[in-house]
């Protein structure tokens, strides 16, 4: 008995190793896409070219176009979410430590490996951001200089992503 469990669980775990390397395959497939004058937010159909501070994308399976996103925030906020069940085959944000914060443009990397500061005095298009960087150190720079903390992505939790723009916290209305 001993034997066939043994054998049933190396099996399972062959065939959850293969599966998982066929979707590593995809998701390495997945480029990001650069974004227009008429690029527009998935989720509130604002211009991305028109807001300051860093922008996302998601590409999800079944899908040829990225659902784009004007804000970090909103990115997170969609794929943090419990309810988001789709298959997810590419995350990009850009690399604000290459990026002009005020006229975004290219420097795409993969949210994943990406590190990102919280709570920074810097404002995207919805208002307070979560900037994103390729490596720690331009994350840390930024944070020393604009504050907030640094993060790796799977630190990043929901309640970070709430898209009130700041509203629930802001004590001066």
């Amino acid at each position: 008995m001993k034997s066939t469990t043994r054998t049933l669980f190396a099996a399972m775990l062959a065939v959850g190793l293969l599966g998982a390397c066929g979707e590593s395959a995809k998701s390495s497939a997945v480029a990001p896409h650069e974004i227009g004058h008429e690029t527009s937010c998935s989720l509130d159909g604002m211009l991305l070219a028109d807001y300051p501070g860093p922008k996302a994308q998601i590409h999800f399976a079944g899908q040829d176009e990225p659902e784009f996103f004007c804000d970090t925030v909103e990115m997170f906020n969609v794929f943090l979410n419990p309810e988001q069940v789709r298959v997810v085959r590419g995350l990009f944000v850009q690399d604000m430590g290459q990026a002009d914060w005020d006229d975004p443009k290219g420097h795409w990397i993969d949210a994943r490996q990406a590190f990102y500061v919280q709570g920074s005095s810097r404002r995207g298009s919805m208002g307070p951001t979560i900037a994103s960087f390729a490596n720690r150190a331009d994350a840390e720079k930024f944070a020393a200089q604009y504050g907030g903390k640094v993060y790796a992505f799977a630190e990043v939790t929901r309640d970070m992503a709430i898209l009130d723009g700041g509203a629930l916290h802001d004590t001066t209305m």
